[in-house]
């Protein structure tokens, strides 16, 4: 008889049981707070796959002894939702639990509205994307965000320990090496379901007493870095990565590309590429920052080991190219004018401004005085953020268009601007 995967049978019933997220199940976590105070509220949990976000409203639900409807945002039609709303009347109170809520269809979205407002539902939604760029803001404002974090090694080993005496998936009491079981813990990245998976697929392929180190490894495919016990050379090997580029060492560069290549770890590439793509080279060799986005592209969707040529081509270019930190150090000046003079927007560029006279509003008809204008406030009208360098051609011309518009004397009497 075929039995429910063991990522399944692990799910938690009671909050309590729910590994790591303290924040939000811990002894102080917010849901627990409302556990002990019996208060029910509509919530938000957004995280990276497999980092339990259905898990804990459904555990949630339980150990509140409530109701609970599960719906898909991606396969529900919009006659279920209605008629999920109706059974939720009748158990009121009742929990729904939408997994990909960002999916949810404007159309759908409209239906839950009111309901999740009055308190006729109390929704839990899920999803892995940001809630604040893919969450309509009506469905957002009507609840709290709560971030489910990737779990860190100790609580999947913890999962795993506890999976061991699973006497469906273990039904001889067999043991993994230490080292095994940490293999698996890491190589899930934060996954637990990945991690059930993972150990299940090595307790039905080696049947035997004690499964070692090289058991997972031959099973897994573990990388060579899960080997390093710290990860710490792995790590090291990202960072020279970096380090080599914006040194412009193609040579090194190529070797550490290498090194992350041989332990298979295509995300850490991904993202350190196209971070020192944007750091390092930026506005200095804006095509070659294209072209990373490209290769990267080529990448993953070839996958290793042909993804080696895409992207030994885009450290190459990376490396070889000038370099530029001007974008960085713009926005950190920025963010730092932000925290220290957080200044109202001047008022003829509100959106809606209110009691204001027709000559001093901003002049949609006239492109002749936008370039004459003040932007910034008062307090920070003569604030420069851009800061000139002359590497690479492009920022030539973007230095060459940004001194003459520095020679601009900004204004911010329009009246008196309209009439010259």
């Amino acid at each position: 008889m075929n039995n429910p995967p063991l990522a399944f049978r692990r799910r938690p019933t009671q909050l309590i049981d729910v590994l790591g997220q303290k924040h939000i199940v811990g002894p102080d976590g917010f849901l627990t707070k409302c556990l002990e105070r019996r208060t029910l509220v509509s919530v938000i949990l957004f995280g990276p796959p497999g980092s339990g976000k259905t898990t804990i409203a459904e555990a949630f639900a339980h150990s509140m002894d409530l109701h609970a409807i599960k719906l898909n945002a991606v396969t529900a039609s919009k006659k279920e939702i209605e008629l999920a709303m109706d059974e939720a009347r009748l158990f009121h109170p009742c929990i729904m639990i939408i997994d990909e809520v960002h999916r949810l269809p404007k159309d759908k979205q409209d239906l839950l509205l009111a309901a999740i407002e009055d308190g006729s539902i109390y929704l839990f939604g899920a999803t892995t994307e940001n809630p604040y760029m893919a969450l309509n803001p009506a469905i957002r404002s009507r609840c709290h965000l709560l971030e489910v974090m990737p779990l860190n090694s100790d609580d999947i080993l913890l999962g795993l320990h506890k999976a061991m005496l699973d006497t469906l998936v273990n039904p001889h009491n067999a043991s993994v090496t230490s080292d095994g079981l940490l293999a698996i813990a890491k190589l899930a990245g934060g996954d637990l379901r990945f991690a059930y998976n993972a150990l299940e697929i090595v307790l039905i392929t080696h049947q035997k007493d004690l499964i070692t180190f090289e058991d997972v490894q031959a099973t897994l495919k573990v990388p060579p870095s899960i080997i390093d016990e710290d990860g710490g050379g792995h790590y090291d090997a990202i960072s020279a990565l970096q380090k080599s580029i914006r040194g412009s060492d193609v040579n090194a560069a190529l070797y550490y590309l290498a090194r992350l290549i041989v332990a298979g770890d295509m995300e850490s590439l991904r993202r350190r590429l196209l971070v020192t793509a944007y750091e390092d080279i930026g506005l200095a060799n804006p095509n070659a920052v294209m072209r990373t986005v490209q290769a990267i592209d080529v990448a993953k969707m070839v996958g290793f080991p042909e993804a080696r040529i895409p992207l030994a081509f885009c450290v190459i270019d990376l490396a070889l190219s000038p370099k530029t930190k001007v974008t960085v150090e713009s926005i950190d000046a920025a963010l730092a004018a932000v925290g220290d003079h957080p200044e109202d927007v001047l008022d003829y560029l509100k959106l809606t401004p209110v009691n204001h006279k027709d000559e001093d509003k901003y002049p949609y008809d006239r492109p002749d005085l936008w370039d004459k204008m003040q932007y910034l406030p008062h307090s920070l009208k003569d604030k420069t953020f851009f800061n000139i360098e002359e590497k690479g051609a492009y920022l030539r011309q973007l230095n060459d268009n940004y001194r003459q518009l520095m020679k601009i004397r900004r204004r911010a009497d329009l009246a008196k601007l309209k009439k010259e």
